[in-house]
Protein backbone atom coordinates (compact mmCIF):
# COMPACT_ATOMS: atom_id res chain seq x y z
CA UNK A 1 0.00 0.00 0.00
CA UNK A 2 1.28 3.66 -0.87
CA UNK A 3 3.93 1.71 -2.49
CA UNK A 4 5.28 4.80 -5.30
CA UNK A 5 8.31 5.11 -6.97
CA UNK A 6 10.55 8.28 -6.60
CA UNK A 7 9.58 9.92 -9.76
CA UNK A 8 6.30 9.60 -8.67
CA UNK A 9 7.40 11.48 -5.56
CA UNK A 10 9.75 14.03 -6.90
CA UNK A 11 6.77 14.80 -9.76
CA UNK A 12 3.86 15.33 -6.85
CA UNK A 13 6.44 17.22 -4.54
CA UNK A 14 7.50 20.01 -7.24
CA UNK A 15 3.85 20.52 -8.25
CA UNK A 16 2.46 20.92 -4.34
CA UNK A 17 5.37 23.55 -3.57
CA UNK A 18 4.81 25.25 -6.74
CA UNK A 19 0.95 24.99 -5.53
CA UNK A 20 1.56 26.69 -2.50
CA UNK A 21 3.83 29.19 -3.81
CA UNK A 22 1.38 30.53 -6.02
CA UNK A 23 -0.82 33.39 -5.07
CA UNK A 24 -4.46 33.42 -4.64
CA UNK A 25 -7.33 34.56 -1.45
CA UNK A 26 -5.84 31.85 0.87
CA UNK A 27 -2.05 33.56 0.80
CA UNK A 28 -3.53 36.94 0.84
CA UNK A 29 -5.72 36.23 3.83
CA UNK A 30 -2.95 35.16 5.59
CA UNK A 31 -0.85 37.76 4.63
CA UNK A 32 -3.51 40.25 4.98
CA UNK A 33 -3.85 39.17 9.21
CA UNK A 34 -0.26 38.85 9.66
CA UNK A 35 0.51 42.30 8.45
CA UNK A 36 -2.36 43.88 10.07
CA UNK A 37 -2.58 42.10 13.60
CA UNK A 38 0.75 40.11 14.60
CA UNK A 39 2.48 37.17 14.16
CA UNK A 40 -0.42 34.92 15.80
CA UNK A 41 -3.26 36.22 13.80
CA UNK A 42 -1.51 35.27 10.89
CA UNK A 43 -0.77 32.13 12.40
CA UNK A 44 -4.34 31.68 13.01
CA UNK A 45 -5.32 32.39 9.87
CA UNK A 46 -3.29 30.10 8.70
CA UNK A 47 -4.41 26.91 10.07
CA UNK A 48 -8.07 28.26 9.53
CA UNK A 49 -6.78 27.83 5.62
CA UNK A 50 -5.22 24.21 6.53
CA UNK A 51 -8.91 23.36 8.11
CA UNK A 52 -10.94 24.94 5.00
CA UNK A 53 -8.40 23.23 2.52
CA UNK A 54 -8.82 19.83 4.79
CA UNK A 55 -12.51 20.07 4.14
CA UNK A 56 -11.58 19.48 0.19
CA UNK A 57 -9.33 17.12 0.58
CA UNK A 58 -11.60 15.01 2.19
CA UNK A 59 -15.18 16.01 -0.26
CA UNK A 60 -12.29 15.02 -3.07
CA UNK A 61 -11.39 11.96 -1.43
CA UNK A 62 -15.45 10.52 -0.90
CA UNK A 63 -16.13 12.04 -4.15
CA UNK A 64 -18.37 15.16 -2.97
CA UNK A 65 -16.14 16.79 -5.43
CA UNK A 66 -17.84 15.61 -8.34
CA UNK A 67 -20.91 17.52 -7.31
CA UNK A 68 -19.62 20.95 -8.00
CA UNK A 69 -17.31 19.70 -10.81
CA UNK A 70 -20.82 18.50 -12.38
CA UNK A 71 -23.37 20.73 -10.88
CA UNK A 72 -24.04 24.28 -12.85
CA UNK A 73 -25.96 25.12 -9.76
CA UNK A 74 -23.77 24.03 -7.72
CA UNK A 75 -21.25 25.91 -8.37
CA UNK A 76 -22.50 29.09 -9.00
CA UNK A 77 -24.36 28.49 -5.31
CA UNK A 78 -20.81 27.93 -3.67
CA UNK A 79 -19.30 30.28 -5.70
CA UNK A 80 -21.54 33.34 -5.63
CA UNK A 81 -21.25 32.52 -1.79
CA UNK A 82 -17.65 32.59 -1.23
CA UNK A 83 -16.97 36.00 -3.59
CA UNK A 84 -19.46 37.69 -2.04
CA UNK A 85 -17.54 37.00 1.56
CA UNK A 86 -14.69 38.04 0.05
CA UNK A 87 -15.81 41.21 -1.04
CA UNK A 88 -17.44 41.75 2.11
CA UNK A 89 -14.23 41.68 3.53
CA UNK A 90 -12.61 44.03 1.48
CA UNK A 91 -15.51 46.33 1.83
CA UNK A 92 -14.56 46.39 5.63
CA UNK A 93 -11.13 47.10 5.16
CA UNK A 94 -11.95 49.86 2.72
CA UNK A 95 -14.22 51.28 4.84
CA UNK A 96 -11.67 51.55 8.23
CA UNK A 97 -9.98 54.22 9.34
CA UNK A 98 -6.76 52.27 9.61
CA UNK A 99 -6.56 50.84 13.15
CA UNK A 100 -6.61 47.42 12.22
CA UNK A 101 -2.47 47.99 11.57
CA UNK A 102 -2.48 50.83 14.85
CA UNK A 103 -3.71 48.13 17.17
CA UNK A 104 -1.15 47.00 20.11
CA UNK A 105 -2.75 44.47 20.79
CA UNK A 106 -4.62 42.84 17.46
CA UNK A 107 -7.94 41.87 19.39
CA UNK A 108 -6.78 39.56 21.96
CA UNK A 109 -8.04 35.71 22.03
CA UNK A 110 -11.44 36.51 20.60
CA UNK A 111 -10.20 37.75 17.56
CA UNK A 112 -7.69 34.84 16.93
CA UNK A 113 -11.20 32.67 17.23
CA UNK A 114 -12.93 35.05 14.39
CA UNK A 115 -9.74 35.25 12.04
CA UNK A 116 -9.01 31.36 12.03
CA UNK A 117 -12.85 30.54 11.10
CA UNK A 118 -12.50 33.85 8.74
CA UNK A 119 -9.64 31.85 6.94
CA UNK A 120 -12.01 28.56 7.42
CA UNK A 121 -14.62 30.24 5.28
CA UNK A 122 -12.00 31.81 2.38
CA UNK A 123 -10.68 28.19 1.76
CA UNK A 124 -13.88 26.05 2.11
CA UNK A 125 -16.32 28.66 0.11
CA UNK A 126 -14.11 28.66 -2.80
CA UNK A 127 -15.11 26.32 -5.46
CA UNK A 128 -12.26 26.79 -7.57
CA UNK A 129 -10.16 24.73 -5.06
CA UNK A 130 -12.49 21.67 -4.46
CA UNK A 131 -12.44 21.13 -8.84
CA UNK A 132 -8.61 21.97 -8.20
CA UNK A 133 -7.97 19.29 -6.31
CA UNK A 134 -10.44 16.99 -7.97
CA UNK A 135 -8.28 17.25 -11.23
CA UNK A 136 -5.35 17.49 -9.64
CA UNK A 137 -4.98 14.52 -7.37
CA UNK A 138 -6.42 11.85 -9.24
CA UNK A 139 -3.63 12.48 -11.75
CA UNK A 140 -1.25 10.66 -8.57
CA UNK A 141 -3.41 7.48 -8.23
CA UNK A 142 -1.74 4.75 -8.71
CA UNK A 143 -2.76 0.97 -9.41
CA UNK A 144 -2.25 -1.55 -6.88
CA UNK A 145 -1.38 1.23 -4.46
CA UNK A 146 -4.20 1.07 -2.41
CA UNK A 147 -7.48 2.30 -2.29
CA UNK A 148 -8.46 5.04 -4.82
CA UNK A 149 -9.98 7.25 -1.74
CA UNK A 150 -6.64 6.40 0.57
CA UNK A 151 -4.14 7.89 -2.08
CA UNK A 152 -6.72 10.71 -2.63
CA UNK A 153 -6.51 11.43 1.10
CA UNK A 154 -3.12 10.81 1.32
CA UNK A 155 -1.97 12.95 -1.47
CA UNK A 156 -3.87 16.02 -0.37
CA UNK A 157 -2.86 15.75 3.42
CA UNK A 158 0.59 16.44 2.22
CA UNK A 159 0.18 19.25 0.04
CA UNK A 160 -1.25 21.00 3.18
CA UNK A 161 1.62 18.97 4.86
CA UNK A 162 4.13 21.35 2.29
CA UNK A 163 2.18 24.30 3.33
CA UNK A 164 3.46 24.20 6.44
CA UNK A 165 7.12 24.04 5.78
CA UNK A 166 6.44 27.35 2.97
CA UNK A 167 3.69 29.59 4.74
CA UNK A 168 4.77 29.93 8.69
CA UNK A 169 8.09 31.62 7.06
CA UNK A 170 5.79 34.14 5.41
CA UNK A 171 3.94 34.92 8.57
CA UNK A 172 7.07 35.47 10.51
CA UNK A 173 8.47 37.81 7.38
CA UNK A 174 5.12 39.74 7.23
CA UNK A 175 4.91 40.09 11.26
CA UNK A 176 8.04 41.94 11.35
CA UNK A 177 7.33 44.00 8.32
CA UNK A 178 3.50 44.03 10.25
CA UNK A 179 5.20 45.48 13.32
CA UNK A 180 6.91 48.65 11.37
CA UNK A 181 3.61 49.25 9.59
CA UNK A 182 1.62 49.39 12.63
CA UNK A 183 3.90 52.55 13.88
CA UNK A 184 2.88 54.74 10.81
CA UNK A 185 -1.00 55.38 11.28
CA UNK A 186 -0.70 56.72 7.91
CA UNK A 187 0.89 53.45 6.27
CA UNK A 188 -1.35 51.60 8.18
CA UNK A 189 -4.48 53.82 6.44
CA UNK A 190 -3.02 53.04 2.87
CA UNK A 191 -2.38 49.30 3.62
CA UNK A 192 -6.26 48.74 4.66
CA UNK A 193 -7.01 50.59 1.56
CA UNK A 194 -4.86 48.10 -0.70
CA UNK A 195 -5.64 44.75 0.92
CA UNK A 196 -9.20 45.82 1.08
CA UNK A 197 -9.44 46.30 -2.96
CA UNK A 198 -7.17 42.93 -3.21
CA UNK A 199 -9.91 41.08 -1.73
CA UNK A 200 -12.70 42.95 -3.30
CA UNK A 201 -10.64 41.97 -6.68
CA UNK A 202 -10.41 38.59 -5.49
CA UNK A 203 -13.90 38.04 -5.08
CA UNK A 204 -14.81 39.74 -8.17
CA UNK A 205 -12.87 37.47 -10.07
CA UNK A 206 -14.29 34.22 -8.28
CA UNK A 207 -17.71 35.47 -9.21
CA UNK A 208 -16.46 35.94 -13.08
CA UNK A 209 -14.93 32.46 -13.23
CA UNK A 210 -16.34 29.30 -14.26
CA UNK A 211 -15.81 25.59 -14.40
Amino acid sequence: MFDYSIAHWMTFLSAAVLLNLSPGPDVAFILGQTLSSGRRHGFAAMLGIWSGASLHVVMAAVGLSAILATSALAFSVVKWVGAAYLIWLGIKMLLSNGDSFTSSDGGGSLRMQSVYWQGVLVSALNPKVAIFFLAFLPQFVVEGAGSVGAQLLLHGSLIIVVAAFIEPPLVMVGSRLGTFLRKKQRVGLWMDRSLGALFVALGARLAASTK
